[in-house]
């Protein structure tokens, strides 16, 4: 402990002296700074002021890269079957939505119904929005994700090609450094992190949400660092991956080192209205049935989003003929099928 004092001591003499001597740590460095905090073996009053530190300064993209780095070493591990389609990995906000409607649960079933393999992540409510999370929405629809040792999660993904790595279940460590971003009031730089990071290894897409560009930026540069090969960037509703319908979509992909600026228009594809408002849980229950049947206010989101989705992820030759197959899947009941096979193959696995 003594040891690991010491040795954060440097770390926070780096990032915390000031705008005109501190500076970044290098991606080592800050693996190892992580390391410390996730094993307690940094005092509980460094690690504070290493957040509040970084948080002023915003993590650099080498430093993004070595939170990775540990997360990748110490977290849990998820791959695909050799002959399974590479995973959509989508990365947003662990404090989860308290704004508008989310989207993702339903356009995951869609995906999913069209053999496409998704890999989402998250916790429990988490400060310090302690918005809406993945796994409360998916009870909603019946469908329990939690309670999953990782190689029992290994096997429901190998079976069904959705994974929900839950931070309680698969990742106690991370799950210990909640209570900081209580006490704190403000989202630690691993807020950054936690949006780029996957435990998928192998082949992937990875879809990470942002509010900022300057946050986006960082995104592509520390991915770059740790050899991703292909990454969309969403400005989506509050930060996440659900693209909105009210507005241009902002989006950006990078693919082989090589950026392209991907601005596309609900309205051009018959897919524009008003993104929905979050009330609670009852009616999103409501809502989200009523969209699996093809009808209500939440189906024009879902047949854009699953329609654009389908597209990036090459399920779909033009963003037309994925809205297309989005409806097909709806009008067919082939998505909420999907949404039944997952239920009973969670049973099955209990």
């Amino acid at each position: 402990m003594i040891e690991g004092k010491e040795q954060f001591k440097a770390y926070l003499r780096k990032i915390g002296s000031g705008e005109n001597t501190g500076c970044g740590l290098s991606r080592e460095e800050s693996a190892t700074a992580l390391k410390l905090i996730l094993e307690s073996k940094a005092t509980p009053a460094q690690i504070g002021a290493f957040m509040i530190a970084h948080r002023m300064r915003r993590p650099e993209p080498q430093e993004l890269a070595g939170m990775i780095d540990t997360y990748s070493k110490l977290g849990p591990r998820l791959s695909s079957k050799r002959d399974q389609k590479r995973p959509i990995c989508f990365g947003m906000p662990f404090d989860g939505r308290n704004r508008t409607a989310p989207i993702y649960p339903l356009t995951t079933l869609i995906l999913l119904s069209t053999g496409q393999p998704v890999v989402l992540h998250g916790g429990k409510r988490m400060p310090i929005k302690y918005g809406i999370t993945t796994a409360e929405l998916f009870n909603a629809l019946d469908l329990q994700l939690t309670g999953l040792a990782i190689h029992e999660l290994q096997t429901y993904f190998n079976d069904n090609g959705l994974a929900l790595i839950y931070q309680p279940d698969h990742f106690v460590l991370a799950e210990n450094l909640t209570n900081y971003r209580d006490e704190l009031g403000k989202r630690p730089p691993l807020a950054s992190m936690e949006l780029i990071w996957t435990a998928h290894q192998g082949e992937h897409l990875l879809i990470s949400g942002f509010v900022h560009p300057p946050t986006e930026e960082r995104a592509w540069k520390a991915l770059k660092l740790i050899g991703e090969k292909d990454l969309i960037s969403v400005k989506g509703l509050e930060g996440g991956t659900d693209l909105p319908i009210s507005r241009a979509c902002i989006t950006g992909r990078i693919q082989q080192n090589q950026f392209e600026r991907i601005i596309i228009h609900p309205c051009d594809h018959k897919c524009s209205g008003k993104d929905v408002e979050w009330k609670n849980l009852d009616q999103w229950r409501t809502q989200a049935f009523e969209a699996l049947d093809n009808k209500g206010p939440l189906k024009e989101s879902l047949l854009w989003n699953a329609g654009v989705y389908l597209w990036f992820s090459g399920n779909a030759n033009s963003i037309d003929e994925g809205v297309n197959k989005a409806e097909t899947c709806l009008s067919s009941g082939s998505a909420k099928a999907t949404l039944k096979q997952l239920i009973r193959s969670k049973a099955k696995s209990e």
